[in-house]
């Protein structure tokens, strides 16, 4: 179940992210409420999951979701360039986040 958590949370981030670019600085009132409600939901939820996952584990990963999937949104929906090394990146991120939680013991 913390691991379902951590995705939940993990998705929560890319919404915020997203949210919060949309806000353009915090001057559009329904982008910042959004994103006020995803952050909140998003650490909610990671704190639960950090009941039963290492700090460690939980926060890479937790991390490493949001970060992969706003730069996914950033290029699928607001028109980001993709290039070879930002998607190699991206992979290295993801390549970090499996080492992590193939080790685990959780």
């Amino acid at each position: 179940m913390s691991w379902i958590l951590l995705g939940l949370a993990g998705l929560l981030e890319i919404v915020w992210a997203l949210a919060m670019k949309q806000s353009e600085g915090f001057t559009r009132p329904l982008p910042t409420a959004v994103m006020v409600l995803a952050m909140a939901g998003s650490f909610g939820l990671l704190a639960l999951a950090m009941r039963e996952l290492p700090l460690g584990t939980a926060y890479t990963i937790w991390t490493g979701i949001g970060a992969v999937g706003a730069f996914i949104a950033g290029v699928v929906l607001l028109g980001e360039t993709l290039t070879p090394l930002r998607a190699g990146a991206a992979l290295l991120i993801v390549s970090g986040m499996v080492v992590m939680k193939l080790s685990s013991s959780v």
